[in-house]
This record gives structure tokens, sequence and C-alpha cells, in this order.
């Protein structure tokens, strides 16, 4: 009969910062891992605190409570398979992101991080300490490679263990998730099985993390790059997994292949994901938001709703005198058609109150952005007050192209706890809606069928801050400043890269001024969900004062 080694993945949802949940979360994966007759029981990279816990890792206190937590569980699951668990491990004065092994009641063997990441959303080289390049570990007779997330995309560290005596690779992740990424790791996996001839799990987390979205996707490849399994994406799953031996070594059995969403369902699922997570990891149960009648409030409504649940949505209108009919009409058909609770507050009273009251200093001037501006702050406070009062975080609704080139109000529409569709260009928003009004997936909590009038989604983009108002008064047309935008800040190219594509010179200058002059704003804006390598927060760090601009 052909050796097995059975391997249970526990593609989970750590909690940052909840040592005591994601021990009780590991001890529950290795109980069914036991119960299933697995010989090592898997769980991802720095399971033990959450992950990107940042710089909470150097905290001295923490990191000794994980490491604490770790060897009880090493105690607890003495009787069983080994466990593999990701932490922080402090030894000889130095702090490593580690993959900590426990068999027989203690931790039996460390795997030290070595290719540490220091860009888009990870500072590791701030946190730990680079560990040296390492051999395989044991289970029983059998020797595992583990190189840690980042380790597994450069070819140095697989090599060694393979040269080292490694049989397979067991990757253990903390991936985020950013669009066509699975592709980028199936990718970067076959490289390294190709290169050692090794089969290769790649375990991956799952869950919402501040921006971030651990997008889980687990899969298994055997030499030649073979797809052997794929996990579900997105969902928790504790799987398990056979290897057999053969002549030629080891071999990953079939297993069933989940399908894989295309990116608008993908995108749409991390948008609900995030904000479904940020509040169960927050404490909040409930959000509200403005609903002017435009697509932005419109699609995060509905984000809101598949996340929580109508019943945990409430839609404010606001309108002024330069509210449309049509946008009375769209705003009260979305909460319809979602089942929200829908409020009217007229703002026209509150703001002929602040008229009058500066009426004495603005004396003697015109009126223009900063009367304008009154509206918008006005529905801020009324809206921070409802949250106040009936602690329902508020959601705010700006897209990617606005926050790129501040057209918000800071202080007033840029006011809430959270933004579904901060990393979500105009263009995408549209289509966006359109993909939400022909689909429905098990995961989402809101109804089936057009839930965002088409009449909404084709009509000029407008704040309705004044008579006649468009967004293109002010702008480009969105597919026009969407192109300059992902060329400036997507793919961090010049003016001229911007101009050789046919833009005018004049346009993207202006742009690319706005894009500065807004920073102050961005670092008072919400956190919301990541979609791409270049989102606003993390991915992108500019100063806020800031003189220089592109020559070319």
């Amino acid at each position: 009969m052909a050796e097995r080694f059975r391997i249970t993945l526990a593609q989970l949802d750590p909690v940052v910062g909840d040592i005591d949940g994601n021990a009780a979360k590991a001890r529950a994966a290795w109980d069914a891992g036991r119960d299933a007759g697995a010989d090592l029981v898997a769980t991802t990279e720095m399971f033990i605190t959450g992950y990107n816990a940042q710089d909470l890792v150097m905290k001295p206190a923490f990191h000794r409570a994980a490491m604490a937590a770790v060897e009880a569980l090493a105690r607890d699951c003495a009787d069983g398979p080994a466990l593999a668990i990701g932490g922080p491990w402090a030894e000889d004065g130095k702090l490593y992101n580690a993959y900590l092994i426990s068999r027989g009641g203690k931790v039996a063997a460390k795997v030290f991080k070595h290719e540490l990441p220091n860009e888009t959303v990870f500072d590791e080289v701030r946190i730990f300490d680079a560990g040296p390049l390492g051999g395989p570990y044991a289970v029983g007779n059998v020797r595992v490679g583990s190189p840690i997330c980042e380790d597994s995309w450069h070819p140095d560290v697989a090599e060694t263990l393979a040269e080292t005596g490694a049989e397979f690779l067991l990757v253990p992740n903390g991936s985020p998730y950013y669009r066509h990424k699975l592709d980028v790791r199936v990718t970067h996996m076959v490289s390294r099985v190709i290169e050692t001839g090794l089969p290769l799990i790649y375990l991956n987390m799952v869950g919402g993390q501040d921006d971030q979205v651990f997008d889980g996707g687990s899969f298994g490849l055997n030499p030649g790059g073979g797809l052997a399994f794929r996990l579900p994406v997105f969902d928790e799953v504790v799987s398990h997994v056979d290897l057999e031996r053969g002549p030629e070594g080891w071999r990953i059995l079939p297993g069933e292949i989940a399908p894989q969403p295309d990116e608008w369902e993908q995108d749409y699922r991390v948008m609900v994901q995030s904000l479904r997570d940020y509040m169960r990891k927050t404490g909040f149960r409930k959000v509200l938001l403005g609903l002017s009648g435009g697509v932005d409030s419109a699609l995060v409504a509905a984000i809101a709703v598949d996340a929580l649940g109508p019943e945990n949505v409430r839609c404010v209108m606001l309108p002024s005198e330069y509210t449309s009919s049509e946008s009375l009409e769209d705003a009260e058909g979305v909460a319809k058609a979602l089942g929200v609770r829908y409020d009217y507050v007229p703002i026209g009273p509150a703001r002929a109150a602040v008229t009058e009251t500066l009426a004495p200093l603005f004396e003697g001037t015109e009126p223009g952005l900063t009367e304008e501006n009154v509206q918008s702050r006005l529905r801020g406070l009324l809206l921070m007050a409802l949250s106040n009062k009936f602690g329902e975080m508020l959601l705010t609704t700006g897209n990617k192209s606005e926050v790129a080139v501040g057209y918000a109000t800071i202080y007033g529409d840029m006011a809430g706890g959270y933004n579904p569709i901060k990393d979500l260009y105009k263009t995408r928003v549209f289509e966006t809606c359109r993909w939400r009004n022909d689909h429905h997936r098990e995961w989402m909590m809101g109804p089936a069928g057009e839930v965002i009038p088409p009449r909404m989604i084709e009509k000029p983009p407008s704040a309705e801050l004044r008579e006649d108002q468009k967004d293109s008064d002010s702008l480009p047309d969105y597919p026009e400043l969407d192109a300059i935008l992902e060329t400036l800040v997507d793919r961090d190219g010049s003016v001229a890269d911007a101009v050789a594509l046919g833009f005018d010179r004049e346009t993207v200058k202006k742009v690319e001024n706005l894009i500065y002059i807004s920073e102050y704003k961005r670092f008072q804006s919400a956190p919301g969900a990541r979609l791409t390598k270049r989102a606003f927060w993390l991915d992108r760090r500019y100063p806020i004062v800031n003189r220089w601009r592109d020559p070319s």
C-alpha cells in the first residue's frame, strides 16, 4: 500500500489582537484534523495574532502573549497531529515572523521568514528581523519545507529547502486581495514547483482587516505545475488534503477545484466582505448613509445591504432646493428595492439658519464654493448626529476618482467611518452597478434583481449644490479623468506618459495638481476596501506639503 500523508488546511479568518479567539479557532481546526486522521494541521501566516497587525506586533507584552498562547496550544494538542501555526517569535534579542510546528506537547521546530516585504501595505522590514535561510522540519518521517508567504515569491528560499531535503512545500500566507492577484500567485508558485520539482500547497487566510481583504483560494500544485485542488475564495474552510508517495516522490491527490469568479464578482465580494468584517470586528451592527439619488450612494447602499442585511441599513435623503425630482425619485426607488429604512430630512431650514448667522461676516462677498460646501457640511452634521444618537456607523460614498482629485467636501460628504468604494474609479462604479443588477450570489444578504435604476446609472453625475451643476463643469469627463488617474496614480506614470496616450497636457497638469493638493483630504478620509495595488492609504504614501510638480 502506498504511503499517505494527510494535511488539514485551516483557511480561516483570524482577528487582529484576539489571541485567545484565534487560538480557539486553531484548536478547533486541530480537533477536526485529529478526527480525520491528519498527520499535520496547518494554519496561516501570523495566525495567532491576526494579520496585518503592523506595529502592534513590536509591543513586548503583545508578542509575549502570542508566544505563550502558541506554547499553550502545543501542550493542549500533544496527543494527535502536529500543529503548524504562524505567529511572532522573539529569540536572542530579535523578533521574527515565524511558523511554529508543535508536536509532543512542545514547539518542536521554528521557521523564520527570510524575505521581508517592504512595499504596498507591508512594512515587515520595520517590524521583524530577517531569519536565516533554513532547512525543512520533520513530521514523522516526512520532511516539509515552509517558505512563509513572501519567501515563496523568491527562488532562493524554496531552492534551499529542496537542496536540504524538503519533500514538498507548504506555504503559509497572509496575502491580501488586489485585482488579478489569484493569477499572480499561481504564476509565482508554478515557478517554485518547476524550479524545485516538489509539490506545493499554498495556504492563504480569509477575512477583512481595516482596508485589506484576505481572499483565501488556497491551492495545491504538483510537479510540472498541474493544479491538484483549489479551495473557495473568501470563505472559511477546513479541508483535508492527501499526498501519496510514489517512485518519483510525493504527489498531491486530486481534489475539488473551486471555481474562480471573474474580476467584477471578486471586487464586489471584497467590498461586501470588507464592510461586513469591519463592522463585525469593531463591534458595530448597523450603518447609515446619505442617499443622494446619485450612483455612488446607491452602490454603497447595495453593498451595505448585501453585507449586513436590509434591517441593519438606514438611508437618509437630505434634499436642498437644488435636488432634482429625478434624484428624489431614484433615491426612494433604491431604498424600496433594497428594503431599507428611508428617512427624508430637508436641509433648507438649517441652511437658512447658517446663512443668517454668517451674513454679517460674509457681507460684501459673492456667494460661491463656500456656500455650496455649507450644504455638504450640514448633511455631514445631520448624518453624524443620527450616527451618535442611534449607534449606527456612517458610511461615506466617495469613489476613487473623487478621492484622487479632492472632489469632495472635507467634514461634509467625506464624514464617515468606512468607505466601501474608496478604491473604485467612477467608470467602474457604473459597471459595478450594472453587474449587481444582473447578478446575485448566496453570500449577498440583499434582494436579487434590479436594485439600482438604470436611469440613475445613465444620467450625468452631479453634486447638485447649485443650479444645473454637473461634475463635468469642474472635471474632465470620467472616462478621460479615470484614464489619466490610472496613468498617474495606479501606474505611477509621468505627465509625459499621459500626454503620450493622447491626453491634453494642460488637462493632465490640472489633474496632477489636484492629486497633490488633495493629499490633506485623503489623510483625514475614512478607510475603505482595497481593490488595487495603488489604493489610497498604505499603498501610496505622499507628503501633505509638497511643491514638486512633474515638469515633463
